[in-house]
């Protein structure tokens, strides 16, 4: 079996979107399990959480919070819309 690794590429924001909510899905045992039922895929799961954890340094960040939604909005704009645009779809 070929064990080279696959890169994905990803931009900062987006990078740190996945990371918060990976980490709000993994702590929360019951969330995985329900939208991930094989557990073989948890362990590229933890493997992306792990890289991201390890790579952005805004998850340790006083403005956390601020840093973070100012992400979703720049992605959700670049999507084509804000948030409550894409509820309404």
């Amino acid at each position: 079996m070929d064990e080279e690794p696959v890169i994905i590429k990803l931009t900062r924001d987006q990078a740190f979107v996945l990371s918060d909510w990976l980490y709000e899905v993994m702590m929360e045992s019951d969330k995985l399990d329900a939208i991930v039922p094989d557990r073989a895929v948890w362990s590229g799961i933890y493997a992306i959480s792990g890289t991201l954890e390890k790579t952005l340094a805004e998850i340790f960040m006083p403005d956390y919070v601020g840093r973070l939604e100012q992400a979703r909005q720049r992605l959700l704009e670049a999507m084509g819309g804000d948030e409550h645009d894409q509820e309404q779809e």
